[in-house]
């Protein structure tokens, strides 16, 4: 095997304006503080980006969750910009939620592939890796032409349920898309499966068709790796209430919850909705609890440093 040097470049973390308790989380679990960077808005709001310390030679991580608005995008390429302008040996970009991602092909005329579009613009302006948790559609990694280390929440989830110790317990999937999490999780928790087949009139709205698989008198584990609005989540919760499902619990790893989704969850048949600080929450709610998944990024940096394996961190 041939001897790594990458030990020997030093190692930089930084972090953009979007999420930045999770930067700050990752950089304990890492065990070095986040560097200086000056991110400020100019008065028509153009964002201004300038490391304060030298990067020259580092194996420098960026990371900044791409959630809206849109200037998290680019406050990032910015970032990658101006690290690869000063000489950094290697750039990864940090993306725990990886904006843009529903829209990863071509599913009516005349619109854009999104996903790609960010894919090209990231590798455009310079980053050498991407680690990221939870797409959307696990397909956009053959998007870019550089390596992608995707990352799972259902670790952090998993042991959460299990500490629960909820027994007669099925996992659900609310619709096909999430059926492949869903069968994962099932596994690792030994429990029953089942699935939920929805329509989709309009965007943002889900209605429920069928329950493929028993329910009644089971407490149930509802899987997906977004949720928006919460209303495929809160329909998804109601039918499985009146199929006889006893104890509703969510997990949603990117709690993205716009518009009506605070006020569908706090008055749902949910038990608990359980998420992870990719994104941070507008506010708190004594329906919905966050775990962190700190540990998991800082890990999957340490190896990426230090020239290890990461992929026994891809379990699903």
């Amino acid at each position: 095997m041939l001897p790594s040097y990458r030990h020997e470049r030093p190692i930089a973390l930084f972090a953009g304006r979007s999420n930045p308790a999770l930067a700050r989380r990752i950089a304990e679990a890492y065990g070095q503080e986040l560097g200086q960077v000056t991110i400020k808005n100019f008065s028509d709001g153009e964002i201004y980006v300038r490391y304060e310390e030298s990067i020259r030679g580092a194996d420098l991580f960026i990371i900044q969750s791409t959630h809206p608005g849109a200037e998290n995008w680019i406050e990032l390429l910015l970032m990658i910009d101006a690290a690869r302008r000063a000489s950094a040996a290697r750039i990864t970009a940090v993306i725990p939620y990886f904006g843009y991602a529903r829209q990863e092909r071509k599913d009516q005329p005349r619109v854009s592939i999104a996903a790609k579009l960010m894919a090209n613009m990231l590798t455009t302006a310079g980053i050498d890796r991407l680690l990221t948790m939870d797409l959307h559609a696990p397909q956009i990694q053959g998007f870019f032409d550089v390596p992608v280390d995707h990352l799972y929440g259902s670790a952090v989830f998993a042991e959460y349920v299990q500490r629960l110790n909820i027994q007669n317990l099925v996992v659900v999937a609310p619709d096909v898309g999430a059926l492949k999490m869903a069968r994962s999780y099932a596994k690792r928790l030994q429990a029953d499966l089942a699935l939920i087949d929805k329509r989709r009139p309009r965007q943002n709205e889900a209605e429920v068709v069928n329950i493929i698989g028993e329910v009644k008198g089971k407490n149930v584990l509802l899987i997906d790796d977004i949720v928006d609005t919460a209303g495929t989540l809160t329909n998804a919760a109601k039918a499985l209430r009146e199929a006889g499902a006893r104890e509703i619990y969510a997990a949603c790893t990117h709690a993205l919850l716009s518009g009506p989704a605070y006020e569908r969850i706090e008055s749902s048949v949910l038990t608990k909705l359980v998420v992870t600080d990719t994104i941070p929450l507008k506010r708190p709610s004594e329906k919905i609890e966050v775990v962190s998944v700190a540990e998991i990024f800082a890990d999957a940096i340490r190896r990426i440093y230090t020239d290890e394996s990461v992929s026994t961190l891809f379990v699903e």
